[in-house]
């Protein structure tokens, strides 16, 4: 695989390299992937940073793992390869984003530190910010905002994370939100300083 900056060529006709589409945009892009249990908070984290983001003339893409599911995913299922195949494709997308100038905010379970590993190589290292999410799947299960810890209990869903398959918490991380102590505010302002001197282009 080519070196996330590297510009590539088809044919003989070398394509934009991403630091000309960076200049253009006016930020370094950067994908930030933010997992946990399903009822985490992360959706919401994500979406009000990419708000928050939008909101200071930055450009940037939400991927969600629940609106991929309805479109890119559609058809993959909950089993290992599928879930490996599901976190590959959205991955490869984040690096295409990035290439384009493009910060990608993303909202993924990725139960597995494997899983985490997979995305953080296809995105690059240097591109890759990783938020564990975190909380407690008592929490999860007293929230759950989509319903679906009923649904599991219910025997609905199989292979639900938590439940029947297994969430590794990570042994490492670029940055901890703990939801069940921090508010949606103070997580969304520590996430935004973790991020800032990262997503400034400097000439």
């Amino acid at each position: 695989m080519a070196a996330p900056d590297s510009p590539l060529s088809i044919g003989n006709v070398k394509v934009l390299g991403r630091t000309a589409r960076e200049r253009l945009t006016g930020q370094r892009s950067l994908t930030i992937w933010l997992y946990g249990l399903s009822g985490s908070g992360k959706s919401t984290l994500a979406t009000a940073l990419e708000r928050s983001l939008h909101g200071e003339g930055r450009l940037t893409t939400l991927l969600d793992g629940d609106l991929l599911r309805t479109g890119l995913n559609a058809g993959l299922g909950f089993t290992d390869d599928d879930r490996r195949e599901n976190v590959r494709r959205a991955a490869e997308v984040a690096r295409l984003f990035n290439q384009t100038g493009v910060i990608a905010v993303c909202s993924f379970i990725t139960p597995r530190r494997a899983l985490r590993t997979l995305a953080r190589q296809i995105v690059g290292d240097d591109n890759f910010f990783q938020v564990y999410v975190k909380a407690s799947m008592e929490t999860c299960r007293a929230r759950d905002v989509k319903g679906l810890y009923a649904k599991a209990d219910g025997g609905q869903l199989k292979q639900f994370t938590g439940r029947d398959s297994i969430f590794e918490e990570p042994e490492s991380a670029d940055l901890i939100l703990d939801t069940e102590v921090m508010d949606e505010l103070t997580c969304l302002e520590t996430l935004l300083l973790a991020i800032r001197d990262k997503i400034v282009r400097v000439s």
